[in-house]
């Protein structure tokens, strides 16, 4: 991450949480902690963060009821820390929301490696900014498709539709999105525009690679 990840440890254990921060700083995360759900309660409305590792056994208010809490207000990744490595309580953390668990006592390692994985896969997809598509490269600020340095023409309309494409890479866009963020204004106008782009970025646009169709939602673009 180019940023700094804050994460709030809850736990009623000095010992556990001294830990969770030691070893969680050491990796250059910026780290918050509390030792009950009524201070972890207040932290969160002056504060923001990237992970909450929370304890599930606390005196009073445990981490199953913190945890419905939070998901009411916030998606906010969770990893549960349990002191009994018993099926009901991991189904019961998964089920009301936690992305993750570690089991008590836990090695600090492990418990970095899942820290890294979920804030992985929580943070935000790089923008893309060039698409390869068989030797034809389209730059999605510039709204450019070029060969060989040479500019290739395409359509406002064209380039449009490759944009929304390139800027949602990989992922299926409905045709009905597509109609609405383009000009094309209706979902057979797409169809049809798709056809002509086809022809310009395909190798065999009966066969197409990069400009797919998503059966039953739309389309969806795919570099090399």
């Amino acid at each position: 991450m180019t940023e700094t990840a804050h994460i709030l440890a809850i736990d009623d254990d000095d010992r556990i949480r001294d830990l969770l921060k030691r070893f969680l700083v050491s990796e250059g995360y910026g780290v918050t902690t509390a030792s009950d759900a009524i201070n972890a309660r207040k932290i969160m409305k002056s504060m923001a963060f990237d992970l909450i590792i929370l304890d599930v056994m606390m005196p009073g208010e445990d981490g199953f009821s913190l945890l419905s809490s939070i998901r009411e207000t916030i998606d906010t990744p969770v990893i549960l820390l349990t002191a009994k490595d018993v099926a009901i309580d991991r189904i019961e953390g998964l089920r009301r929301g936690a992305d993750d668990y570690v089991t008590k006592p836990f090695e600090p390692e492990e418990l970095l490696l899942r820290v890294a994985a979920i804030l992985r896969r929580s943070a935000p997809p790089e923008p893309v900014e060039e698409v390869n598509l068989s030797g034809q490269i389209f730059h999605v600020t510039k709204g450019e498709l070029r060969r060989d340095g040479r500019i290739m023409r395409l359509t406002e309309n064209e380039v449009q539709l490759l944009r929304i494409l390139a800027q949602r890479y990989g992922e299926p866009v409905s045709r009905q999105e597509l109609a609405n963020l383009t000009s094309a204004g209706v979902e057979r106008s797409v169809d049809v525009q798709v056809t002509r782009l086809r022809r310009k970025i395909e190798q065999d646009p009966r066969e197409p690679i990069h400009l797919q169709t998503v059966r039953g939602i739309g389309y969806r673009l795919i570099g090399d």
